[in-house]
């Protein structure tokens, strides 16, 4: 990754563009490092910082900016320092109070990470600044200055100058202070002029109501999980165990996806009554059967305005660049000719999910197809680039812009959603996403979770439950899994699915330290208990062993199929040919650790709710499982002629 790192700023160099370098003598941009701290660098520069170094030195982060570590600091120009000021009626820096001056520090680092700006090309960082506020990366043609590439922080916070290399991080210089807003998603979008249809049919609906929590103040968490963290056993590599943090707080978040008004003109929709006949057509042929039941109740749960509206929304906070896998580990690891990074997200209309992919063209919502050959294109999400210069950024989530109608319409379900649904097990919880546990990149840590604060899981009291982040060198799909130890006995709901036939998979590692589980599925409203799914997994056992069947793939595709077909007699499966951890020489298929073990094939009711169970079986406290990913496969797929492909 370092290497790949200095070519594209050697590449940068050459064609004029202004690099980066790692923390070395390298000349960068506008500065030569000596060596000096991120605080150095601001010390260093009076005429430039001595306004924000003044802020910082009445807070404990300027020590903290002059110590061993990574940090990504955003310095504002003293010409940013002073229109702050002069905007919120501050005389000084000496005026303005103790706790504005903390959280002015607190916006303006990121902990714990060196973030360039040929690491996010496009949206968020992968960690949070210290206000647990996401940093949105946005860029635009100067067309003053032969159209050089600008950089943009939040939509409003120009960069001046970008990849400042100092011993213990990274400096980017802003043009403004970084804007923060308290507002919740509901009244964030409302003041958004581009998008008042929807919002309109928001209110109408009574969903706002729906988007307006942010922090359950239930939940707490000693310092010393929080700061300090606790070593559990999780492998990675010859480590044995790995240090794990609980989140310091428990948030609500939520992500919505809109229509612009502009979009809606396109259909001949200027009014909200448009908008209501619009959803009613579509919906009427979704679900027949309630066409014409709950029209006069824009509030029920059925009605098609409803049904319209809640499928734009989803539980769970969502950056541009956080619905697929992307970044420096998309192109290690996705074999993109034969598969485009997809993902598969349950919504708020019940019973629905929406699919995500991305393509080289950008991020796409219900696409089947794969690259930019997509017979059912679907509909595309805007980068934050593509979004104007509005911060679509509220307290407790984001929306964004969508450049066509999105709906769930039997198109969706019978052909877009009529595939073999792989589901990564980090997205099987909103609370995985909301604290940044899911996503962060580079590290062997672990996010811990309390377990009674999990949605959509049931824990039990001996059960650890942590998200790895992600890197590449993990044999797993997605570079990252939800690792569970202890003597566990745990619960989730599975995503909601149109109505068919499928098999319920189990994506694994296999481990000597890992352990035996026995698996259940129930369906809520049918009133029974978890039905046992045949006999105990044992995670302990490699691919060779004559029960499972793995066999090398050959030269010969003919036999490679048969080999498959009869180790799926046995009920298992090689794991996906379309990726790879990074560095490997092959794809997971290869390895005989890398399995999928069929659990059950069943009827799953789209108004149903199902939950799958894993018990471990062994008495052992140090066992443990690295819960890789959950397949739903139609029987359209794995039943059809030509054969369920190898992706």
């Amino acid at each position: 990754m370092k290497k790949i790192k200095h070519i594209i700023c050697a590449l940068c160099l050459f064609t004029g563009m202004i690099a980066c370098v790692d923390n070395d003598d390298i000349v960068t941009n506008y500065y030569v490092s000596t060596k000096v701290t991120a605080s150095g660098f601001l010390e260093n520069n009076p005429e430039r910082f001595s306004e924000f170094t003044g802020i910082l030195r009445r807070t404990p982060y300027y020590s903290l900016l002059s110590t061993y570590g990574k940090y990504t600091l955003f310095a504002p120009t003293n010409e940013a320092i002073s229109r702050y000021m002069s905007k919120n009626g501050y005389g000084s820096i000496e005026a303005i109070p103790d706790a504005t001056c903390d959280t002015l520090a607190r916006t303006h680092i990121v902990k714990d990470g060196a973030y360039y700006t040929t690491d996010i090309s496009e949206g968020a960082l992968p960690k949070l600044n210290m206000v647990d506020a996401y940093i949105v990366l946005s860029s635009d043609s100067d067309v003053y200055n032969n159209n050089a590439l600008v950089y943009y922080i939040n939509k409003n916070a120009r960069v001046l100058e970008y990849d400042d290399s100092v011993t213990n991080g990274v400096v980017h210089v802003l043009e403004d202070v970084i804007g923060a807003t308290s507002l919740l998603l509901p009244d964030k979008m409302a003041e958004d002029s581009t998008i008042t249809l929807f919002t309109q049919a928001l209110q109408l609906t009574g969903l706002a109501d729906s988007l307006i929590q942010n922090i359950d103040y239930s939940y707490s968490c000693s310092n010393d999980s929080v700061h300090e963290g606790k070593m559990v056993r999780c492998t990675s590599g010859s480590q044995l165990f790995t240090r794990s943090y609980w989140p310091e707080k428990r948030y609500f978040k939520y992500t919505a996806f809109v229509e612009p008004d502009e979009v809606y003109h396109r259909y001949g929709i200027y009014t909200i009554d448009d908008l209501i006949a619009h959803a009613k057509m579509i919906y009427d042929q979704t679900y027949d059967e309630d066409a014409n039941l709950y029209d006069n109740d824009p509030t029920h749960r059925k009605n098609p305005l409803n049904r319209f509206v809640s499928y734009h929304l989803l539980p769970r906070i969502g950056q541009y660049n956080d619905w697929v896998q992307s970044g420096d580990l998309r192109e290690q690891c996705w074999y993109t000719s034969i598969s485009d990074p997809e993902e598969f997200y349950p919504t708020m209309c019940p019973g629905t999910i929406m699919r995500f992919a991305g393509p080289p063209a950008g991020l796409f919502i219900n696409r089947k197809g794969v690259q930019n050959n997509a017979p059912i294109p679907g509909v595309k999400v805007l980068s934050p680039s593509e979004s104007g210069s509005i911060d679509q950024n509220a307290e407790n989530g984001v929306y964004h812009y969508i450049d066509d109608i999105l709906a769930y319409t039997p198109q969706v379900r019978d052909e877009v959603l009529n595939c073999r649904i792989r589901i990564d097990a980090t997205t099987l919880s909103p609370d995985f996403i909301n604290c940044n546990g899911k996503g962060r990149y580079g590290e062997d840590l672990l996010t811990g979770f309390k377990n009674d604060y999990i949605t959509d899981w049931v824990v039990s009291p001996e059960t650890y439950v942590g998200v790895h982040s992600d890197v590449g060198y993990w044999n797993s799909y997605c570079a990252n899994a939800v690792c569970i130890s202890g003597v566990f006995d745990v619960a989730f709901k599975l995503p909601p699915v149109p109505s068919g036939t499928y098999e319920i998979r189990l994506g694994y590692t296999c481990g000597d330290e890992r352990g035996v589980v026995q698996v259940y599925l129930k369906e809520e409203e049918s009133g029974k208990g978890y039905q046992p799914c045949g006999i105990p997994v044992d995670l302990r056992e490699y691919g060779p062993a004559p029960h499972i069947g793995w066999v090398e793939d050959t030269d010969d595709p003919e036999q490679n199929i048969a080999n498959d077909k009869a180790m799926h007699n046995r009920g298992y499966m090689k794991a996906m040919d379309s990726y790879r951890s990074g560095g490997a020489e092959g794809p997971l298929r290869n390895n005989n650790w890398n399995l999928r073990r069929i659990l059950a094939t069943e009827y799953l009711n789209e108004a149903s709710t199902y939950w799958l169970r894993f018990r471990q079986v062994l008495n052992d406290p140090q066992r443990y499982w690295s819960f890789d990913y959950i397949e739903l496969c139609p029987s359209d797929v794995y039943k059809s002629p030509q054969g369920e492909d190898t992706h």
